[in-house]
């Protein structure tokens, strides 16, 4: 046969490693990149964390360790997550002024300005029965948890938070923590939603990170159910209408094609958590000698660029920092 009238021939900028990264579609980047941190309360605390290999719980005076790394991983956010030693019916310590999360800020800012502090608002973490509001016998009353996710959001900016992040997946809590921002002055603080949060067998290893599972039942009556499609947008396009200014996706991996739909749906920037029971197992495979960790986690990550976010909360968030400066990502 002839081949010498093939005119296109992909392999030209496939042959040099230089070239390849010239022509990449997708570019993954330390500023996309967001830490997720757990915070507990106590003193000169810092504890592996047995779910998920690599992490750790500090108390607020042992943050330094983590945020140092961070710091000079070239990662630039972080998101804050509270463990507190005290639970009650109603989450009084996740809007507490010198609550686990507000004292972290306060520690934080001034120690590390110049790092990006969000922090997660929910009240799984803070209820004794852990859900993620108020109940009314063995149900979660959304118009009532709505007062206190925007007070908690509150009190977070009030100790030095730069974006609030609700993860409780009320109906309205976006509008309920706009309203309560802007009625104190913090027009400007950023609310990042987790738009659309799918009830998802994935976050188990989360749970016994921050002692948030639920004492009974199942979070499947507010958090999205994993078959639906069409319903994320609809959470999606309620949020933006209720001023969110980032939309969320999570988990990442298997919901891929919905960060892809909603990142070309709506014109917020899209973020999407790598969470997890992903980790955990690019962990777990990892260390039973069955695949390349480094490898892995970085295909990964580049999946969640490509199918359309433009930012990445990952437990990996260090190590990919250092992967790109070695070139195997970016």
């Amino acid at each position: 046969m002839d081949f010498s009238q093939m005119l296109e021939r992909p392999r030209r900028l496939r042959g040099n490693p230089l070239v390849r990264s010239m022509v990449r579609e997708t570019r993954v980047s330390k500023s996309s990149l967001i830490y997720p941190m757990f915070v507990r309360d106590g003193q000169n605390i810092l504890e592996p964390i047995p779910s998920l290999d690599g992490q750790m719980r500090c108390s607020v005076d042992r943050m330094g360790d983590i945020l140092e790394d961070v710091a000079k991983s070239g990662v630039r956010s972080v998101m804050l997550f509270g463990i507190p030693d005290h639970k009650d019916e109603v989450g009084s310590q996740a809007y507490a002024e010198d609550g686990v999360v507000q004292r972290a800020l306060r520690w934080a800012k001034e120690r590390f300005p110049e790092l990006y502090y969000i922090t997660d608002v929910c009240m799984c973490e803070y209820t004794s029965h852990g859900h993620c509001g108020i109940l009314c016998g063995h149900e979660v009353d959304n118009d009532r948890t709505l007062p206190l996710i925007a007070k908690t959001a509150l009190s977070h900016v009030q100790a030095g938070a730069d974006m609030v992040a609700p993860s409780d997946m009320m109906d309205g809590r976006i509008l309920a923590i706009r309203q309560e921002l802007d009625k104190n002055g913090y027009t400007g603080t950023p609310i990042m939603s987790y738009a659309v949060k799918y009830s998802s067998a994935f976050y188990g290893p989360f749970r016994e990170a921050a002692g948030s599972a639920p004492s009974f039942g199942d979070r499947k009556g507010y958090q999205m159910d994993f078959h639906n499609r069409k319903e994320a947008l609809k959470e999606a396009a309620l949020d933006v209408k209720e001023g969110a200014d980032i939309l969320m996706v999570k988990p990442a991996m298997s919901y891929l094609d919905i960060v892809r739909e909603v990142a070309d749906s709506f014109d917020l920037p899209v973020a999407a958590y790598s969470v997890s029971g992903e980790y955990a197992m690019i962990k777990a495979a990892s260390q039973a000698g069955l695949i390349d960790e480094a490898a892995i986690a970085c295909e990964v990550a580049a999946s969640v660029f490509r199918a359309g976010a433009g930012i990445l909360l990952t437990y990996y968030a260090k190590e990919l920092a250092r992967w790109i400066d070695e070139g195997r990502i970016g």
